[in-house]
C-alpha cells in the first residue's frame, strides 16, 4: 500500500490510498470520561459530546450570548460541504475547538471549529447492494476515551482514533445481506458503545447491542422479539416474532442513577398485513427499560400494541424530573408517532399522562390500563382504509428538545392522514417485507395536511402553544437558557422562536431542509455558535461583529 504525505496550511495530511485521508489535530485533547459525558452541557459552552447534549437529551443549552432579543443579528461565519449525494441525518459533536460530524453514506469529518477545514475525513467503502431504508444516512458519533465510534449502513460498529481519523477496531452487528443496517447515533454509557440495527422493514428480528468500548466485543444482547421460552413471545402468533421487524435505529437515553438506559422500538413487520403476526407483537411499538451493565429488561410500555400503520415508537426519549399532582416524579416524557403524548415514570414505567397532540381517528383515548381505546374500522385491506394521522406519524424520529427551567416540553409535529392497503406477502429474505402499503391524503379539506412546532406541558399534555408551518417538517429543534428554540420548516427555512410564547424571531433560508437534524450550539473564542445541518451542507454562526 502506497503512502502519499501533503502539507496543507501547516497540517499534516497523510493520504493512505483506498483509505480514508487523515490528519494529526492541532487540539491538546484530553480523554473524554464517563464522569464528563455524564455532566452534559456546561455554562462555558465547551463540549457537546452526546446525541441530545446530554443523557436527559434535553437538548437544551446554557448558553446566554444569542437572545431573543438579537438572534436577528446571526450571521454566518462559515460553510462546509460534503460533496456527497444524501443529506445529513446527523448530530454534530464539539470537543477542544474540533467538530466531529458524520455524513450520508458513512462519511465522517474532524473539522477546525473556527474555519470549517477537515483535519481529517473518512468514506467507508460499501457493498455495492444495500437493502438500509429509508436513506443511506448516519446519525452521528458517540465519544468517549481517544476514540468516536460510528455504525454504518452495512451494519457494523466501528472505533475511530479522534485524533488521526484511523480505524481502531471494527465489529460485525449483523450480516446486512439479510436486511440488516444501522444508522443510529450510538450512545457511550461506562465502559460500554450502546448500538441498535435497523431494517423493520426486511423481516428482520431487532436488538440493542452494548460492545466492549475499547476491544468492540460484544458485552450484552436485548432482542426486541423475544425467542420462544421468553416472556412476550406468545404476542407473535406461530413463527411470526423470526421475521416481525421490531428494529432499533434512534438514540435512547440513560439514567446514571438508575442504570437504565431508555429506547424507543420499531414497528412489527410485516408493516400493514394483520393476520401475518396476531398478537400484540412485543415489544415493538414500545420503550423499554434495560439494565446498562447485563442488557436485562427493567420494564416496559406498549405504545401501539399490533400497530398495523407503521407507527415505530423510535422517537427521541427525554428524562426530567416534574411535578405531577403535587408530587416531584422522574419521568421520561414521549411524543410518539401514533399521535399521542406520553409521560411516564422512569423507574417503574407507570403510565402518568398520555393525551392525543396531532389529529387521530384510530382511537380515542388511552384507558386506565394503558392500552388504547379503539375505534373501529381502522385495518388496512386491499380496498384500503383511512386513518390520522399517516404513517410517518404525528411526529417521527427527529429530536424534540426540553426546557427545564420552564417544563415545556417542544415537538415538531405533522397533521396528517393516508389510505392505508394490505395484503398477504412472502417473506423472501434480504427484500422488503410490508405486506401494504399507504398513499398521502393531501388535497381533502376534510384531512388536516401542515405541520406545526408545540409546546406541551409534560405534566397533563395540554398544548402552551403552536407555530404552524405550511407543509410538516422534519427538523429537529434546540433550546436556550434565553428562551431562543430553534427550528426549521418543510421550505428550507432556518427558523428562530421564542421558546416562551411560539413568535417568530427570525428566519433565513438555507436552501435545503433540516430533515432529522438539530443544531447545536456551543463557545468558541468568547462567541456563541449556531451550527446547522441542512442538506449537505454545515454552517456555523455567531452574533455580527462591529
Amino acid at each position: 500500500m502506497r503512502l502519499k504525505t501533503v502539507f496543507i496550511s501547516s497540517v499534516l495530511f497523510l493520504m493512505v490510498v483506498a483509505v480514508p485521508i487523515v490528519a494529526q489535530q492541532t487540539s491538546d485533547s484530553t480523554l473524554v470520561t464517563p464522569a464528563e459525558i455524564r455532566e452534559g452541557l456546561t455554562p462555558d459552552g465547551s463540549r457537546w459530546i452526546t446525541f441530545g447534549g446530554d443523557y436527559n437529551n434535553h437538548r437544551h443549552s446554557p448558553l446566554t450570548q444569542i437572545t431573543p432579543e438579537n438572534v436577528d443579528q446571526l450571521v454566518p461565519q462559515w460553510t462546509f460541504q460534503t460533496n456527497v449525494l444524501e443529506k445529513f441525518e446527523t448530530t454534530t459533536l464539539f470537543r477542544d475547538n474540533v467538530l466531529y460530524v458524520t455524513g450520508p453514506l458513512n462519511t465522517a469529518w474532524a473539522l477546525d471549529a473556527r474555519s470549517g477545514r477537515p483535519f481529517w475525513e473518512y468514506e467507508r467503502e460499501l457493498p455495492e447492494f444495500l437493502t438500509a431504508c429509508c436513506g443511506l444516512v448516519n446519525r452521528g458519533f458517540a465519544m468517549m476515551g481517544d476514540m468516536l465510534y460510528m455504525v454504518t449502513l452495512d451494519a457494523h460498529l466501528l472505533a475511530f482514533d479522534s485524533a488521526t481519523g484511523r480505524i481502531v477496531w471494527d465489529a460485525t452487528m449483523a450480516d446486512y445481506t439479510q436486511g440488516y443496517a444501522a444508522t443510529i447515533a450510538p450512545l457511550a454509557v461506562n465502559d460500554k458503545i450502546i448500538v441498535g440495527v435497523a431494517g423493520g422493514e426486511y423481516g428482520i428480528r431487532g436488538y440493542i447491542d452494548a460492545y466492549d468500548a475499547k476491544t468492540g466485543e460484544l458485552a450484552w444482547r436485548f432482542y426486541t422479539i423475544p425467542g420462544p421460552g421468553e416472556p412476550g413471545n406468545e404476542t407473535w402468533a406461530g413463527d411470526s416474532w423470526k421475521t416481525g421487524g421490531a428494529s432499533v435505529w434512534v438514540t435512547g437515553a440513560y439514567d446514571p442513577e438508575l442504570n437504565l438506559l431508555y429506547y424507543g422500538i420499531g414497528n412489527p413487520g410485516p408493516d400493514y398485513h394483520s393476520e401475518s403476526r396476531l398478537g400484540d407483537n412485543l415489544y415493538s411499538d414500545s420503550i423499554v427499560a434495560l439494565d446498562a451493565d447485563t442488557g436485562e429488561l427493567s420494564w416496559h410500555y406498549q405504545f401501539t400494541p399490533h400497530d398495523l400503520h407503521d407507527w415505530d415508537a423510535t422517537e427521541v426519549p427525554i428524562l426530567g424530573d416534574i411535578e405531577i399532582d403535587s408530587e416531584l416524579r422522574q419521568v421520561v416524557m414521549f411524543a410518539n408517532r401514533n399521535g399521542f403524548y406520553y409521560t411516564l415514570d422512569r423507574a417503574t414505567g407507570e403510565l402518568l399522562v398520555a393525551e392525543p397532540f396531532v389529529h387521530t381517528t384510530w382511537a380515542t383515548e388511552i384507558g386506565v390500563d394503558g392500552r388504547p381505546i379503539l375505534l373501529p374500522g381502522h385495518i388496512p385491506n386491499e380496498e384500503g382504509e383511512i386513518t390520522c394521522p399517516d404513517l410517518r406519524g404525528g411526529t417521527n424520529f427527529w429530536p424534540p428538545s426540553y426546557d427545564p427551567q420552564t417544563g415545556m416540553f417542544f415537538v415538531n409535529a405533522r397533521e396528517g392522514c393516508m389510505t392505508y392497503f394490505s395484503w398477504a406477502q412472502e417473506y423472501i429474505p434480504g427484500q422488503r417485507f410490508t405486506g401494504g402499503s399507504g398513499q398521502y391524503i393531501t388535497d381533502d379539506p376534510e384531512m388536516p395536511h401542515y405541520g406545526a412546532l408545540r409546546a406541551l406541558d409534560p405534566t397533563n399534555g395540554e398544548r402552551l402553544w403552536e407555530f404552524r408551518y405550511p407543509t410538516p417538517s422534519g427538523a429537529g429543534l434546540l433550546t436556550t437558557a434565553t428562551g431562543v428554540i430553534f427550528s426549521g420548516d418543510n421550505e428550507g427555512n432556518l427558523l428562530a422562536l421564542n421558546s416562551r410564547t411560539g413568535d417568530l424571531l427570525w428566519n433565513y433560508q438555507m436552501g435545503a431542509t433540516m430533515w432529522g437534524t438539530s443544531p447545536i450550539t456551543y463557545m468558541l473564542d468568547g462567541r456563541q455558535y449556531l451550527l446547522v445541518p441542512s442538506g449537505t451542507t454545515l454552517t456555523a454562526w455567531a452574533l455580527w461583529e462591529e
